[in-house]
């Protein structure tokens, strides 16, 4: 989202379409909210549904006319997809070929064949940040199952040993650094900087993922001391191939959108002259959707072709690769809708003057209220985008830096202990075969500590940048 639109949804807030006051207004977002925690959990509605009727009674107990809230809701719900829609299918696009190529494969055999030992869950957190840098959490889950499973049963290790640090991996990818739909949706949200919420990611990322991974491994296999579960490991996509794609060639397409996004950043910050003409290179190569396309057709001749794919493979992959998305794209697009109704209805105002009412730091304000929605509803997704409407206002006089860490403060809250309204904690129990009790010491407890400590980083990082 453009700093104009940003200030277009500002201007929306300065003139409501009800004049509520803060007491029915926070009722309001409550009730909005509750409709649709009510809708996901007890009745096991689709999250695009639910946060559709959800938006629909928001605007209705905030007393706004139910065409204007209609209004606001399309309008979200078309400039979300709009923004982040072309972002989500090519970053789907890439894991796709990354997985079918047999490409992830090698990456996590080149990288365990180096490893050992004490390495191993090192090893382990390294593979899972790696390809949990293009796919989603779920995918991602999948894709490593069935190599978590078989280093811990070859190698004799504690199940948590191996799986707590992939899991680790994984999550913060998905919850920190962009193309994630969560950190895409929020940085357009709030007008960040992605090139900057990148960097700023990759370094809470890493020392986050150290303490929930590695270390905090240790203590979970401790807590729960569980082997690989007797059962048939699922088959990996590249055991079907005759070749798979070199490990140089796979890491680089990989990272390339990464460089291409920090490259802008450096730039920016470097040249600072918009019309210099390396900036504006810059400026094109390394915006998401050049930087994402590029990798996704350097892919083609670096992961596609060395696997042997001819033409009409290629193209059913990308078939097979958008076709997942459709429920995520509706899911995101229905949030914005739900972030362009809590806006216009003026809640965005009433958080802002809340705020400096009662002195609460927006960084921590917008961790607690991402929180507060993952605890309800489950979804790490959901939490991002509904925090991200709510405090957007609070982005318009922050630094870019700043603007940033907020993205980050909301990423990290949206991650805070999951539970049994999370469909990732029912992924994880069944794969790893473990009760519901020791799901929580161990994924749930791993979540927490996710959120806490990148939260943290969160907020000293902002006393210094």
């Amino acid at each position: 989202m453009t700093r104009l639109s940003v200030e277009m949804l500002a201007a929306d807030a300065v003139e409501p379409i009800t004049s509520a006051g803060h007491a029915q207004l926070g009722i309001a977002v409550l009730a909005g909210i509750a409709v649709i925690v009510l809708l996901i959990t007890e009745f096991k509605l689709h999250a695009f549904l639910a946060l559709t009727i959800g938006s629909l009674a928001l605007g209705a107990f905030a007393g706004a006319p139910l065409d204007k809230t209609i209004a606001s809701f399309t309008t979200g719900l078309g400039a979300t997809v709009a923004g982040v829609g072309v972002l989500i299918a090519l970053g789907a696009i890439l894991g796709k070929m990354l997985a079918d190529s047999g490409g992830a494969d090698q990456i996590v055999d080149t990288i365990l064949a180096k490893a050992g030992g004490r390495s191993m869950p090192w090893a382990m957190v390294l593979i899972a940040s790696v390809i949990g840098l293009p796919l989603f959490f779920e995918v991602g889950v999948v894709l490593l199952i069935p190599v978590v499973l078989m280093v811990a049963k070859r190698g004799n290790y504690s199940l948590m040993r191996i799986g707590i640090p992939a899991l680790a991996g994984l999550s913060v990818m998905h919850g920190l650094v962009p193309p994630h739909p969560g950190p895409l949706v929020a940085i357009d949200a709030v007008g960040a900087n992605l090139g900057v919420t990148l960097a700023l990611g990759v370094l809470v990322a890493i020392p986050t993922v150290v303490v929930a991974g590695p270390l905090f491994s240790r203590v979970a296999a401790r807590w729960v001391d569980v082997p690989a579960p007797e059962r048939m490991i699922p088959q990996r996509p590249s055991e079907d191939l005759e070749k798979r794609p070199g490990f140089g060639a796979t890491l680089a397409t990989i990272l390339l959108p990464v460089v291409l996004m920090l490259s802008k950043a450096l730039v920016d910050i470097v040249v600072d002259d918009p019309e210099h003409t390396v900036q504006r290179v810059f400026d094109v190569v390394g915006s998401p959707l050049i930087a994402l396309l590029t990798a996704v057709l350097v892919g083609i001749f670096t992961l596609l072709r060395p696997a042997g794919f001819a033409k009409d493979r290629i193209s059913g992959l990308v078939e097979k690769g958008l076709a997942p998305i459709a429920g995520i794209l509706l899911i995101v697009g229905a949030g914005g809708g739900f972030k362009q109704t809590l806006i216009d209805c003026g809640v965005g105002r009433m958080v802002l003057e809340i705020s400096e009412d009662w002195s609460i730091p927006a960084l921590l304000l917008a961790w607690l209220i991402a929180v507060a929605i993952r605890l309800a509803t489950g979804s790490a997704t959901v939490a991002t985008i509904s925090a991200a409407g709510l405090v957007a206002p609070l982005a318009a006089d922050m630094s870019t830096t700043h603007t940033a860490l907020l993205v980050l403060a909301i990423g990290a809250g949206s991650l805070f202990f999951s539970h049994v309204n999370d469909a990732g904690f029912w992924l994880v129990k069944e794969y790893f075969g473990l009760t519901v009790g020791q799901n929580v010491k161990t994924w749930s407890v791993m979540e927490t500590i996710i959120s806490v400590v990148a939260g943290g980083l969160v907020m000293l990082l902002s006393l210094v940048v």
